[in-house]
């Protein structure tokens, strides 16, 4: 196979989170663009998603636009009919969305919240790799799924993070188990766990409040190893690699892409202790 591992013309990606405005799905659709996928690119951001789609055509791909709120099953189910009209097929899925309900401490939450974070974060997940894996089913050749995760499904965070975290936890449990079901089937399903990633979101919160940023950084910095909050581009590496035949012996996986968080422990620290 070669130079050709990276490959992926012929297949077409199913993006969710994809818009332009969001940051990693849009990183992740462009890589997997470069690299041959035609796209299908799904966002609840029309606009946003439109402009993803320019990029990729910009590419000379093949590009599908699509409304999907993924929390919603008629509309999951809606993408997934446009992705057969349109390409006839699925050979990989991309799982990017999700929801943060405001900071509250565990007793304060909100029900509704709690559910609404499920919906997008988790039930989502399932309903796209649901349909992905019917279609990757009935072709018989195979496919890759990867999910976002985040380090907060791996480590406890506190600070208002209790129902985020524990959707992240589940879709890393659904990760391992989607991997061991459909692995003789030839499907691959692996996570990527994020740190803290300075979105275009993110982005707007510091130039609105140059005060949050100040307060905020340090304490999020002092979490990181490599001293800097990551950027979308830091994805499209270990994304390319687990969504292409470079890693066709590799599922079931969660790799940590949180410039050592997670090699911390809650003790630990990237500077010496000095008197």
């Amino acid at each position: 196979m070669g130079n050709n591992l990276f490959d992926m013309t012929g297949k077409v990606a199913v993006v969710t989170g994809a818009g332009a405005n969001g940051g990693v799905g849009h990183a992740i659709a462009l890589a997997l663009a470069h690299y041959g996928a035609d796209i299908a690119v799904a966002d609840i951001d029309d606009q946003g998603a439109a402009t993803t789609a320019e990029e990729v055509k910009a590419l000379g791909r093949n590009v599908l636009v699509s409304h999907c709120d993924i929390s919603k099953p008629q509309e999951v189910e809606n993408l997934f009919k446009e992705v057969d009209r349109h390409f006839g097929r699925v050979d990989i899925l991309v799982n990017v969305p999700f929801a943060f309900p405001s900071r509250v401490r565990p007793h304060e939450l909100a029900l509704e919240d709690w559910h609404k974070t499920f919906q997008v974060s988790l039930t989502g997940y399932f309903l796209c790799a649901q349909q992905a894996i019917r279609r990757m089913l009935a072709q018989g050749s195979g496919g890759c799924i990867l999910n976002i995760g985040s380090i907060a499904g791996a480590s406890a965070l506190g600070r208002g993070n209790f129902p985020y975290s524990c959707a992240k936890a589940g879709v890393h449990q659904m990760t391992r188990e989607l991997a061991v079901e459909y692995a003789q089937q030839g499907i691959r399903v692996n996570a990527i766990l994020p740190c803290q990633i300075l979105t275009p979101g993110l982005k707007n919160q510091f130039k609105a409040d140059p005060e949050l940023e100040r307060s905020m950084m340090p304490r999020m910095l002092a979490g990181i190893p490599l001293g800097r909050l990551l950027e979308a581009e830091d994805f499209i590496g270990p994304a390319v690699f687990l969504c292409s035949d470079a890693s066709r012996a590799v599922t079931g996986v969660l790799l940590p892409v949180d410039g050592g968080n997670l090699a911390m422990n809650a003790g630990g620290s990237f500077s010496w202790y000095r008197a």
